[in-house]
């Protein structure tokens, strides 16, 4: 089991990892994205978003705190989903369908991290191959 849930871990955190390198890289251009959806302060608030999903993303990835490193991304994805997608403000259909997508994706995101929030709290120390067991205990 121990096996799974690392590549389970490592697959799932590739999104946000890549999604940080981006925020981290080309900020000036996420920023405007940003601006363009009514982000206050858009250049530190793509860097900051890109470090939440760094610290998360490798939280989770290493097994460091992963129920933090989980409830991090959890912070990350629900407000984003409101401000970054919000499908139900626009009125051209192909970008309503393409923003409807992304808050989906960033809600079953989330709840898919809360699981994992859930998960590696409860198990705690006896799931192998993390670096430190969860900073939380749910039992």
């Amino acid at each position: 089991m121990d096996v799974l849930v690392l590549i389970g871990r490592l697959l799932f955190c590739v999104l946000f990892l890549n999604s940080a390198v981006g925020h981290l890289t080309k900020t000036r251009v996420m920023a405007g994205y940003a601006a363009s959806r009514g982000v206050p302060a858009p250049v530190p608030a793509t860097v900051a978003s890109g470090l939440v999903l760094l610290a998360g993303g490798l939280m989770v990835a290493f097994g460091v705190w992963a129920d933090l490193g989980a409830l991090l991304l959890v912070v990350f994805l629900v407000p984003t989903a409101l401000q970054m997608h919000s499908f139900w403000k626009e009125t051209d259909e192909q970008a309503k369908t393409v923003e409807m997508v992304s808050f989906f994706k960033d809600l079953s995101l989330a709840g898919a991290a809360l699981m994992l929030l859930a998960f590696f709290s409860y198990v705690g120390h006896d799931l192998g191959l993390t670096l430190t067991g969860p900073l939380f205990d749910i039992s």
